[in-house]
């Protein structure tokens, strides 16, 4: 992943924060097939990372992503199934990189630079948080071009209310950050030369707390959303009783008591 011709760059921050960046600004960071197994070998790694607390999903170039590689999938029409048989793996691929941003024990913040479109846009509603530059504009488009942004909704539409949804895939029409933030799509907008230190200051704040309570809790979060009230509220408890008894939470609710600084094993 290090290197500069690599799809995927990555650095450590310090601080357990880690940083990894789109690298195809010549395509618009186009989600090609091969950069989607780079984004799934990059995770996969990083949650079995103790050291990693936090990650920053950012881009190189103008363009945070423009979705999927439409010079790629076009090539794959000339397949003797005339491409289904990619575009299948594709659609996987891309949806097991989706899950795994969710999956993944610690949280997600997305830097958003710059243009985020389909499943650019998609990966933006994907990550736990999102800090978006005065510059950024998202849109899903497909509709555009006869190709509905159906996996795209999936994340949009649990970011965002479901008519703000509908609106953005039926016209395919392009917000801005403030809107968008308006919206709930984005948390923060920040002046456009502000977002590298704006998001690295927000994923220290979380880097700063106990990741064993960060982890349960946004693994307890993402759980709860799809299950019915009663068995939401009977999950979370569960999670907080457990939580109750680990190592981290006596310290903290001591130190609280206690009028001092906590210090976490993260456990």
């Amino acid at each position: 992943m290090d290197g500069g011709n690599a799809l995927l760059l990555r650095a450590d921050l310090g601080e357990g924060v880690t940083r990894l960046a789109l690298n195809r600004p010549a395509q618009r960071n186009a989600l090609s097939f091969a950069l989607l197994g780079a984004i799934q070998d990059a995770l996969a790694q990083i949650a079995d990372d103790q050291s990693v607390r936090v990650v920053i999903l950012a881009a190189e170039g103008p363009v945070f992503s423009a979705g999927h590689d439409l010079r790629e999938i076009t090539g794959r029409r000339a397949d003797a199934d005339g491409g289904r048989a990619f575009f299948e793996a594709a659609m996987r691929r891309c949806a097991q990189v989706m899950q795994a941003i969710v999956a993944l024990p610690q949280p997600v913040i997305a830097e958003v630079q710059g243009v985020a479109t389909a499943a650019g846009c998609q990966l933006v509603a994907t990550c736990d948080l999102a800090v978006a530059s005065t510059e950024a504009r998202f849109a899903t488009p497909g509709v555009d071009i006869g190709l509905f942004c159906s996996t795209p909704a999936v994340a949009l539409s649990r970011a965002v209310p479901a008519k703000a949804a509908m609106e953005m895939l039926l016209t395919g029409e392009m917000i801005g950050a403030e809107h968008a933030e308006r919206l709930g799509l984005v948390n923060r907008v920040v002046p456009h030369a502000e977002l590298a230190e704006a998001t690295l200051a927000l994923a220290r704040n979380i880097a700063a707390r106990s990741a064993h309570t960060v982890r349960i809790g946004k693994a307890a979060f993402h759980r709860q959303r799809g299950l019915p009230l009663a068995e939401a509220y009977a999950h979370c408890a569960a999670v907080m009783t457990e939580n109750l008894l680990a190592e981290d939470a006596i310290e903290g609710i001591g130190a609280f008591l206690g009028k001092r600084k906590p210090v976490w094993r993260d456990r």
